[in-house]
C-alpha cells in the first residue's frame, strides 16, 4: 500500500513538473548559448525599415537586448519583452513567440540576441513587434513566432543575466521612448475606487488605475490567468516596476509578479507635504587642497519651482563601505527653483572663505566632509535613490571618482540625477590624475564656486 503511495505521488510530481514545457521545446532550445553572434543593427534602424505595412526583414541583421519580461507568474503570454541596455535603456522591442513557461529558457536580465532575417515586423495601435506572420481577411499581419524555429532567430549570450536597473519616471515622462522597458515609479497607490477589488477579474484581461501622489494616472494591466489574480489590490502607497507598454496614445504597466508593487508607506493624502525628483541631484563636490575647513556639498534644483527637502537625505559611504557611514537629514530645508543649496561641515570657515554663509552648516566627519575618496547618495523621502557620486564599495583612491584635494562638478549639461555613477558627467579634478581625471589640486577660495552652478 505504501509503495503504491509513493508512485502515485511520483508520477503525479513527475507530471505536473513536466506539464509547464514540453520535452520538445526543451530539445529545441537547450543549446541557446552563444559565444559568436555579434548585433550589426540598433532598434531605431529596424523600426525605421516599418513603412506603414508589416514587413519580412531579408537583410542578415542582428539586434541584441536585455530580457526585462518574465511569464513565470501567468501576466505575460507568449510575449517576450526587452530593451537595448540594463540600465538607462533608450528604446526597447517586443517579440511575439509560441512558447509556455519561456523564462526558463530567457530569464530577466539575460542577454539575448536575436538574428532578424526572416522575421517579420509590424506596428499595431503603436506598438512594433518582431515574430512570425498570420494572414487574416487578406490582410498580413505579425504573429507568433513558432517554438520549431525559435532557435533559429534567437540566441542567448553566455554572458551571466544582468541585473536590470529600472529606469526611474514620473507619470509626466511617460513617453514612447520608454516603451516595451522595465520602468519604475514611486509614490503610487491604486485607486480608491478599486480598493478591495482582486488585480484580476478570473479570465479577462483586466484593467486597474495607478494614481501618483499629484493625482496622475497611468493603467496597470493584469491577466485574468496570473498566477496572482485571485490576490487583493495592495493598499498604501509605494513603488511599482513594469514593463511600460503603448496602444496608440494610452501607456500601462505590466508587472511580472505582484511582488513588483511595493506599497509599504500610508496613502498619498497622509504624506503629500513630501515630494520627489529627479531634478534635485549633486553638483559639486570640494576638497580643497589649502584648507580642509572650506570643503562642501552642492546641491542643484533644475526646475523652475522649489521644493521642500522634507525626508530628503544625503548619505556617505566612507572610502570602500557598503553601509552609510554618515547621513545629513535635509528636513526643513526648501531648495529654489533653478538655484543652489550648499552644505559645508565648518560654517564659520565657510564663510571666511567664500564670504557668505552656507544654507546648511554639519558637522565633521558628516557627507559634507569627505577627503575626496569618498561616495555619496541623494535619498529621497521615500527611500528611493535620486543621484549618487562614486561607486558604493569601491574605494575612490586611483578611480575616476576621486576628488582628493581638489573638485567634483557636474557638467552644466546633466539636468537629472543619477542612480548610477557616470563618469562622463563630470569633471573632476585631484592630485592624481587617474582614468581622465585631471591631476590639479585646488586651492580655496579662488578654484570652486559654490552657489554658482558653472
Amino acid at each position: 500500500m505504501i509503495n503504491a503511495l509513493y508512485k502515485f505521488l511520483f508520477f503525479t510530481l513527475t507530471f505536473f513538473l513536466g506539464a509547464c514545457v514540453t520535452d520538445r521545446e526543451y530539445d529545441l532550445l537547450k543549446n541557446q548559448c552563444n559565444m559568436n553572434l555579434v548585433a550589426n543593427s540598433t532598434y531605431a534602424e529596424v523600426k525605421m525599415r516599418f513603412q506603414g505595412e508589416t514587413v519580412q526583414i531579408l537583410e542578415d541583421l542582428i539586434i541584441e537586448g536585455y530580457v526585462t519580461s518574465s511569464d513565470k507568474f501567468g501576466n505575460f503570454f507568449n510575449v517576450l519583452y526587452f530593451q537595448n541596455r540594463p540600465t538607462n535603456p533608450t528604446d526597447g522591442f517586443q517579440i511575439e513567440l509560441e512558447l509556455r513557461d519561456s523564462h526558463l529558457f530567457y530569464p530577466v536580465g539575460s542577454r539575448i540576441l536575436i538574428k532578424l532575417k526572416g522575421l517579420y515586423l509590424g506596428k499595431s495601435k503603436g506598438q512594433f513587434k518582431l515574430g512570425g506572420t498570420f494572414t487574416s481577411f487578406g490582410n498580413v499581419s505579425v504573429g507568433r513566432l513558432p517554438a520549431a524555429v525559435l532557435d533559429q532567430h534567437i540566441s542567448v549570450s553566455c554572458d551571466e543575466s544582468t541585473a536590470i536597473e529600472p529606469t526611474l519616471i514620473t507619470i509626466e515622462e511617460v513617453g514612447k521612448n520608454l516603451t516595451n522597458t522595465l520602468v519604475r515609479l514611486a509614490r503610487m497607490e491604486i485607486s480608491e475606487e478599486e480598493l478591495g477589488q482582486t488585480y484580476a477579474v478570473q479570465g479577462e484581461e483586466t484593467q486597474r488605475t495607478l494614481v501618483d501622489c499629484e493625482d496622475r494616472e497611468i493603467t496597470l494591466l493584469n491577466s485574468g490567468f496570473s498566477d496572482f489574480q485571485e490576490e487583493l489590490l495592495p493598499n498604501g502607497s509605494g513603488a511599482v516596476v513594469g514593463v511600460l507598454i503603448q496602444e496608440d496614445d494610452n501607456f500601462s504597466l505590466v508587472v511580472r509578479s505582484a511582488k513588483d508593487l511595493q506599497f509599504t508607506n500610508e496613502r498619498c493624502e497622509d504624506v503629500i507635504d513630501e515630494f520627489t525628483s529627479r531634478q534635485i541631484f549633486i553638483s559639486e563636490l570640494a576638497d580643497p587642497d589649502n584648507n580642509v575647513g572650506a570643503r562642501f556639498v552642492e546641491l542643484y534644483n533644475s526646475a523652475s519651482m522649489p521644493l521642500s527637502l522634507k525626508g530628503w537625505r544625503l548619505n556617505r559611504f566612507t572610502n570602500e563601505k557598503t553601509e552609510v557611514s554618515s547621513t545629513i537629514d535635509l528636513s526643513g530645508l526648501n531648495i529654489a527653483g533653478l538655484s543652489t543649496l550648499v552644505i559645508s561641515p565648518n560654517g564659520d570657515e565657510f564663510e571666511n572663505v567664500y564670504g557668505f554663509s552656507p544654507d546648511l552648516s554639519v558637522g565633521t566627519n558628516s557627507p559634507a566632509d569627505s577627503n575626496g575618496d569618498d561616495n555619496l547618495e541623494l535619498v529621497d523621502p521615500f527611500g528611493e535613490t535620486i543621484d549618487i557620486f562614486g561607486i558604493i564599495g569601491e574605494d575612490g583612491t586611483a578611480t575616476n571618482h576621486e576628488f582628493e584635494d581638489g573638485r567634483a562638478v557636474r557638467k552644466t549639461s546633466v539636468t537629472e540625477g543619477s542612480a548610477n555613477y557616470n563618469f562622463e558627467e563630470w569633471t573632476i579634478y585631484n592630485d592624481s590624475g587617474n582614468l581622465g581625471t585631471i591631476d590639479q589640486p585646488q586651492n580655496a577660495p579662488h578654484d570652486f564656486s559654490p552657489g554658482v552652478r558653472d
